[in-house]
């Protein structure tokens, strides 16, 4: 397995254990994310599965809608994104994006995987879950988020950028960096 699907598989497997724990009352919660409940936050997450599928010819297909039962939307969105990382030839396929040809598992690591960091804390942080995100992906969003430069900041992405307090952790100052007031 490559160490692409590898972190696929444990930030998807993290974020299907949050979108899990959502108390059924818990799905009209506002996130961090201006406009959006947590039922919202989880249908984007799933879409964008589909729409990076789509930048190589590729369908999520028939799964579970996320009205109905987001964990189960997740686990099949996961699932088919999961199956093309291990396949070398479709994680390999390649096609022209904002930041020039890419392949399908650069596109899943640099975006999905940099979704499902920062998506599993607005969902924790609008459900009341546990917000911690370990050091070692801190680390890795925030060399993501240095790398997508001013696109970091266009409509829809992340919010301007916050000052956190001065003995702010890391964790704290990556959120912070995206926008987003952790403290």
């Amino acid at each position: 397995m490559s160490d692409i699907a590898k972190r696929y598989d444990r930030l998807s497997t993290a974020f299907a254990a949050a979108v899990a724990a959502v108390p059924e009352d818990g799905w009209a919660a506002p996130t961090p994310c201006p406009g959006w409940t947590a039922r919202d936050l989880v249908r984007h997450v799933v879409d964008t599965q589909g729409m990076f599928l789509g930048l190589v010819g590729r369908e999520l297909g028939d799964i579970p809608s996320v009205d109905d039962d987001p964990s189960a939307a997740w686990e099949a969105a996961r699932t088919v994104v999961l199956r093309d990382l291990h396949d070398p030839e479709r994680a390999a396929a390649e096609f022209d994006g904002l930041f020039g040809r890419s392949t399908f598992a650069e596109a899943v690591d640099r975006f999905l995987g940099f979704d499902l960091v920062v998506h599993r804390w607005d969902l924790c942080r609008a459900t009341g879950q546990d917000e911690r995100i370990a050091p070692e992906d801190v680390s890795w969003a925030r060399e993501t988020a240095a790398a997508f430069g001013p696109n970091l900041r266009r409509e829809g992405v992340c919010g301007p950028e916050l000052t956190p307090p001065e003995d702010a952790d890391e964790q704290t100052r990556l959120l912070a960096h995206l926008g987003r007031r952790a403290w």
